[in-house]
């Protein structure tokens, strides 16, 4: 999506950058557009309907009293000012005023894909007046990128970023149809993640922040230790001038907004965290002892490699912002699932039995346990009480075949009785020794299925 060269059409007094695809389809119906009026009028109800199917596109309509009205003529040339990027129509029907609660000299923005208008205040305008609404709106809340106008609409970016759908729907499981990426300057990142309103703000923010956190003294440090369900990194650095902080500033804009990276300059915070000048520790989430990344300083690639490497985490959390990512990162085929809500007491205990475990064995590199809290997903719980069968107001632990979504569950009878991170680490080992898989509930449904067909067979 970088431009290069430049076409201009000369029309009368203006002067028209073209800012599409250099296609020829595509600068034929760019020409044929130049060469219509640049107001198209609206007779009667029926022309209206035309009008309302107008959907992706920026529009204006107003209602005037003729083609002489001195109003109009300054509607018509703002019209040739953003002729054919912008769409202007004009009605002189009462009637078709009417439906559209319009009243003379006065004219409706839409913006595209938007069923409700924005009356343009302080009627009648100026054409000075027209241009300069149009431009302080004409960035749109949604909008399509088109061949003819491409380059204009990716060069109006917010603060060097572009969020960019390619669909729009997405399953009620955890199959991800459809992409959305953000342009962050010269990064591409893929949001993973719920499609959600509140979901995609919250990420959203969290990309606009710096992509380091800086710890300037000991009671900051105790935020980054309050970060726990999160994978993180902290190094420790000269200033912000050291060509070792600007790698790891780097490396941190390749994983913003998914993995959080700090540093500190400070002499104190460093000594807390014993961290010598140049180094850098990476946090597994949930676990308390750090791993110090050897052989520093470090390169921007070398980093990106060691994370990468190490960012299948013993236990992790289904978030919101990434669930996809984390659902498509299985173990052949397979995920650990441990289902708890950690603001319910038998939830909690059983959260804290799995975390002792994911520590006593975090150096187990076949070892990969996803928690998911189900207050986090309320609309899926009904989804995933009927696919695996389970009654999710208490906590479970099962192995789910991400392929066909078949799962086994441990036999967690009694809530009174929630098993031991011994129980538990025993009943793990036989799920990564095979002892333990979704084969097995297939075969014990079959024997079920036969002794019903030997029970008919005896009838």
């Amino acid at each position: 999506l970088d431009e290069e060269g430049s076409l201009y059409i000369f029309k009368e007094d203006h002067i028209i950058e073209f800012d599409g695809q250099m296609a020829a389809d595509v600068l034929v119906e760019f020409l044929l557009d130049l060469m219509e009026d640049p107001v198209e009028i609206i007779n009667n109800k029926l022309e209206l309907q035309g009008f309302d199917h107008v959907e992706e596109e920026m529009k204006l309509i107003g209602y005037f009293k003729g083609e002489d009205s001195e109003h109009y003529k300054a509607f018509e040339e703002a019209a040739e000012h953003f002729q054919p990027y912008i769409k202007f129509f004009a009605t002189f029907d009462k009637g078709v005023a009417k439906k559209l609660a319009l009243k003379m000299n006065e004219v409706d923005f839409y913006e595209p894909f938007m069923d409700d208008p924005v009356r343009i205040p302080e009627k009648p305008y100026t054409e000075e007046e027209l241009i300069e609404f149009v431009n302080q709106h004409k960035r749109a809340t949604l909008r399509k990128l088109r061949p003819e106008d491409m380059f204009e609409t990716w060069e109006d970016d917010m603060d060097g970023i572009h969020i960019v759908a390619f669909a729009e729907e997405d399953d009620p499981g955890l199959d991800e149809e459809g992409s959305l990426y953000i342009f962050k300057e010269d990064h591409i990142i893929e949001f993973d993640g719920q499609m959600a309103a509140d979901v995609l703000v919250e990420f959203l923010l969290d990309l606009m922040e710096d992509p380091v956190e800086i710890i300037n003294n000991k009671l900051e440090l105790q935020g980054f230790d309050h970060v726990e369900e999160e994978m993180k990194l902290i190094g420790y650095f000269k200033g912000e001038d050291s060509e070792h902080y600007k790698a790891f500033e780097e490396a941190a804009e390749h994983f913003q907004p998914y993995i959080k990276f700090f540093a500190t300059f400070d002499k104190g915070v460093a000594k807390k965290l014993a961290l010598k000048m140049n180094e850098v520790d990476f946090y597994e989430p949930f676990m308390d002892d750090p791993v110090r990344i050897p052989e520093k300083p470090y390169t921007e690639e070398e980093l990106i490699e060691f994370v990468n490497q190490h960012k299948r985490a013993t236990l992790r959390k289904l978030r919101p912002e990434d669930m996809f990512e984390t659902w498509e990162d299985d173990m052949d085929g397979i995920h650990i699932v441990a289902f708890a809500e950690e603001d319910d007491p038998d939830g909690f205990e059983f959260l804290e039995t799995v975390k002792q475990v994911a520590k006593d064995n975090t150096n187990n590199p076949d070892l990969s346990i996803v928690w998911i809290d189900p207050d986090d997903f309320p609309l899926l719980v009904t989804y995933w009480e009927k696919t695996f069968k389970i009654d999710l107001f208490k906590p479970q632990i099962g192995v789910v075949n991400v392929t066909d979504a078949d799962s086994i569950w441990m036999d967690i009878s009694d809530d009174d009785d929630l098993p031991t991170p011994e129980e538990l680490e025993d009943w793990i080992e036989d799920v990564l020794a095979g002892k333990i898989n979704t084969e097995d509930d297939d075969v014990d449904e079959d024997e079920d299925n036969d002794d019903d067909d030997d029970d008919n067979d005896d009838d």
